[in-house]
């Protein structure tokens, strides 16, 4: 009886042990979607996740939820093709509701080179098997009649991805933090990393706000700070860091039912399931570690958001927050092995990270099992800014960043 009162904790709460097989360095959903399918797809269960907060409180849990594969480059695409079939299966993986909804996404095109642009970006996607392709504005008000294609940037058309949506961020935080639980690894919430051993070339364990823990392998997957961490193993890791803003409405009645971007108005939209208007915009042109919003950044969103949606101008903002964005010069993030043996980086996702998370733990997991790099995260390496290799993604954006 007493099961009927008292919930079971969806994670154990277990002590700190002194050593490691893995020890992941971030507790968001890259870090424990790496710990969920290293049991699962290799067997490797001696597994720490340290988090100096809780769990999902970085990025994981500060995103705008979308979920897409419509990118630019062929290696960019491929990649989050492979994200987005892994989350249309993932509620049943790890027996959780995501509330996943695949309602459409629709990147509008306000200019002939807009179109051009479009065109460019849908031939990619259709050559890797991804549903993408460009309509005109008489389609775009048939998928979306509530929006205005008149404004002071008339819309001419758009790159129309079905496949996109939503998808509940913490739910996906949440599930797959039970599922690595209950596959052995271990979720230390409130542990911080303050440094990393290094003995002739390898890592050889990490110091903790809690005491020393020895392991072989160390993954960071520190959205924000990985800068530091990558100097606490001596690995220096081109990212500057900078803050993406977002903000809710007030809940309406639902009537949005696809995620709309433009990069002309440096906008992007979708309605939740509460009714509220999430809504986005580029990351700020200036390094910060500031978690303060800005009310230029509202006042900007607004007046764009009007522009296409201009029957919401009654409607109240409820509530606006920051995160922090690792930015690569060539907007695309850095995976893998560095100089360090045994010292893995998972950083560099500007605003994408979020609608990877599936595909990174698979590929991450694979690389610290096997340790050989996965062909889907090649492209990614830390050595392409040494070789001259870069994957430039920043026309898969859609907004300025």
């Amino acid at each position: 009886m007493k099961d009927i009162f008292f919930r079971k904790r969806m994670w154990r709460r277990a002590e700190l042990k002194k050593r490691y097989d893995v020890v992941i360095i971030g507790g968001g959903a890259h870090g424990l979607a790496t710990a969920y399918y290293l049991a699962k797809n290799h067997g490797i269960r001696d597994v720490a996740v340290l988090e100096k907060s809780y769990i999902g409180a970085g990025g994981s849990g500060r995103n705008t939820t979308i979920i897409r594969s419509n990118y630019r480059t062929p290696e960019g695409a491929e990649f989050y093709r492979d994200s987005v079939k892994l989350y249309e299966s993932l509620a049943q993986d790890l027996n959780f509701n995501l509330m996943f909804s695949q309602h459409g996404h629709l990147t509008l095109a306000h200019s002939d080179r807009g179109m051009i642009v479009s065109a460019e970006r849908a031939e990619v996607n259709q050559l890797l098997g991804i549903d993408s392709r460009v309509i005109g504005r008489d389609e775009v008000k048939e998928i979306c009649p509530q929006i205005s294609l008149d404004g002071t940037f008339p819309v001419q058309g758009a790159l129309y991805h079905p496949p996109g949506g939503i998808i509940r961020h913490d739910a996906v935080v949440w599930g797959y933090a039970r599922g690595a639980d209950r596959g052995g690894a271990e979720i230390h919430q409130g542990v911080e990393v303050t440094g990393i051993d290094v003995s002739d070339g390898r890592v050889t364990g990490v110091q903790t706000s809690r005491g020393p823990v020895a392991c072989d392998t160390v993954v960071a997957c520190t959205a924000g700070w990985s800068t530091q961490i990558g100097e606490m193993a001596g690995v220096k890791v081109p990212i500057w860091t900078t803050i993406l803003q977002a903000c809710v409405t007030e809940p309406v009645k639902p009537f949005l039912d696809v995620v709309i971007v433009s990069g002309q108005l440096h906008i992007y939209i979708s309605q939740t399931d509460r009714g509220e208007f999430l809504m986005g915009s580029g990351v700020e042109p200036y390094p910060t570690f500031s978690s303060k919003g800005t009310f230029a950044f509202v006042e900007e969103l607004a007046k764009h958001m009007l522009e296409l949606f201009p029957q919401l101008a009654g409607t109240r903002i409820l509530r606006q927050w920051t995160g922090l964005c690792d930015m690569t010069t060539d907007f695309s993030p850095v995976m893998g092995v560095t100089e360090v043996e045994g010292f893995i980086v998972d950083c560099g996702w500007g605003t994408y990270g979020f609608k990877a998370t599936p595909i990174v733990g698979t590929t991450l997991a694979e690389l610290v099992a096997t340790k050989k790099t996965p062909r889907l995260i090649e492209p990614f390496k830390l050595e392409r800014f040494y070789t001259d290799t870069l994957v430039s993604e920043a026309a898969a954006a859609s907004v300025t960043h």
